[in-house]
């Protein structure tokens, strides 16, 4: 019995630090990284978020540049039709004062 207790705090810790590193994360089911998308139409972006502690809502960018403002953790949006070519759409976690917090998810996708 005396060997349990220090066993059990030690797990405790192991499981608290595990998570601690799951707190927030950010998925992109569709398009998948490599796609072949459409020139000539709208590109659906399906997502889910766990903002986690420092998280509030998510921006979704295209290229690099802010495309929208997502408030629901988990769902789909679209993205304006893409000109042929790569392009790199990224959702990241940011906070109330729309500052990244530094977890995202990207994939990359070909237009045409």
């Amino acid at each position: 019995m005396t060997l349990l207790k220090p066993l059990l705090f030690i797990c405790s810790l192991g499981l608290s630090g595990a998570v601690l590193a799951q707190d927030a994360s950010v998925t992109i089911s569709s398009p998948a990284d490599g796609a072949k998308v459409s020139a000539s139409a709208p590109t659906k972006v399906t997502y889910e978020v766990v903002p986690g502690p420092k998280g509030d809502h998510v921006h979704l960018y295209v290229d690099s540049g802010e495309a929208s403002i997502l408030r629901q953790l988990k769902g789909t949006t679209t993205v304006d039709t893409l000109k042929a070519g790569p392009h790199t759409l990224c959702i990241k976690i940011v906070d109330k004062a729309h500052t990244p917090i530094g977890v995202e998810k990207c994939v990359k996708v070909t237009a045409g």
